[in-house]
């Protein structure tokens, strides 16, 4: 045996439960570690429990045991195994230490301008045909065209209405992370297939099927009102009273129509004359679809509504937003201007009122493309 090496002859167990160690000639020993394992060699198992040498291995010299971990911190670490990060470029986990970085509606918006678009944009059409008695009624008394410098950027908000969201797209990925993530409070990526997204309000596990009639615009439009410190708070209100005990409703879904009832009112020219004025298209249409949301949830908390009257609220807002769209964006701004003095809250005393329960799979949801048509107009055309 190697001199430097250990040599372990006999073993002495003393009265206090520690374990002396004794060698031929009392060389010091070099491996503490190597020694405590050896000394519990000849020791039955039943007694381990009552060893000194073991308490003295799950305990520092101050006396402090570790605590038995709570269920939130055991809930946390399954959460945390679970966590599916996926990169969409790959389809391959992300490292969790490594979470996806957030994406700007401005990055977003940039990343359409800088694409090839134009086998979609063939596929738009700009604004409503009308014939006969409809058309000259709209020329003398309806809103004025939108300017000839506006049209290029009313066109592209068009075209990404007819984009629909592509999974292995990086950006399309990141989108769909940020809103998940603002909205849930969550620092971790998320699988962009999942059960998950049924408790953001879509109707399945696939955000890609709710897109019908809105197309990636609808996203943007979500991701504009989660990105922009101005809405952010609205949003969280409106997602907070989506998951009201009584008053529930799929919150994604309803954006969805809403982004609906905006494309419609800009193909119409409701939006035409604020366009001119601010000289801007897309501020314009994301404003109007975050002062419609603001509407809606406005009318549903105040007067009590619920899953079943989605199909009739929707219709209301659309014909009230495409005859005054300019009351419907003042209010927004009234709103807004007592967010940032902490005066207003959407959800007022019924912040807190009642529990908050998981969106209901056996709901029924009717959307502006549900109900029956109201005039050749509908939103059906998108």
């Amino acid at each position: 045996m190697n001199e430097n090496s250990c040599s372990f002859h006999n073993e002495k167990e003393l009265r206090d439960g520690q374990v002396e160690s004794v060698s031929a000639g009392y060389p010091p020993p070099c491996d503490e570690a190597n020694s405590a394992l050896l000394a519990f060699r000849g020791i039955p198992i039943s007694e381990l429990k009552n060893h000194g040498i073991l308490r003295a291995l799950t305990a520092e010299a101050n006396g402090w045991e570790p605590a038995v971990m709570s269920t939130e911190v055991l809930r946390a670490q399954e959460e945390w195994e679970a966590v599916d990060s996926i990169q969409p470029e790959t389809g391959s986990r992300a490292s969790p230490d490594q979470p996806g970085q957030l994406i700007s509606f401005s990055e977003a918006l940039q990343h359409f301008q800088t694409v090839d678009l134009s086998s979609l944009k063939k596929r738009i059409q700009p604004t409503i045909r009308r014939t006969g008695l409809a058309a000259l009624w709209h020329c003398l008394f309806g809103p004025p065209k939108l300017h000839q410098g506006l049209r290029e950027e009313r066109d592209l908000v068009l075209t990404i209405a007819q984009c629909g969201l592509d999974s292995q797209d990086p950006m399309h990925g990141r989108v769909l992370q940020t809103i998940y993530k603002k909205l849930t409070g969550s620092k971790f990526d998320c699988a962009l297939h999942g059960d998950h997204w049924e408790d953001l309000g879509f109707q399945g596990t696939n955000p890609a099927t709710d897109l019908r009639g809105a197309g990636f615009l609808a996203l943007l439009h979500l991701l504009y009102l989660v990105m922009d410190s101005k809405t952010l708070l609205m949003a969280q209100e409106i997602f907070r009273l989506s998951r009201h005990h009584i008053q529930q409703f799929p919150f994604c879904l309803m954006s969805v129509n809403i982004t609906r009832i905006t494309i419609q009112a800009l193909r119409e020219e409701c939006l035409s004359r604020e366009c001119n004025r601010q000289h801007k298209v897309i501020p314009v249409v994301n404003s109007f679809y975050a002062a419609a949301f603001l509407r809606l949830a406005h009318v549903w908390r105040t007067q009590h509504k619920t899953i079943s009257d989605s199909g009739f609220v929707l219709r209301d807002l659309e014909v009230l937003a495409k005859k005054s769209p300019r009351r419907l964006l003042k209010t927004l701004e009234i709103y807004l201007a007592g967010v940032s003095k902490g005066q207003a809250s959407l959800l007022g005393a019924r912040k807190c009122a009642g529990p908050q329960a998981p969106p209901s799979k056996d709901l029924t949801f009717t959307g502006v493309c549900d109900l029956p048509p109201h005039s050749s107009e509908g939103t059906w055309l998108i």
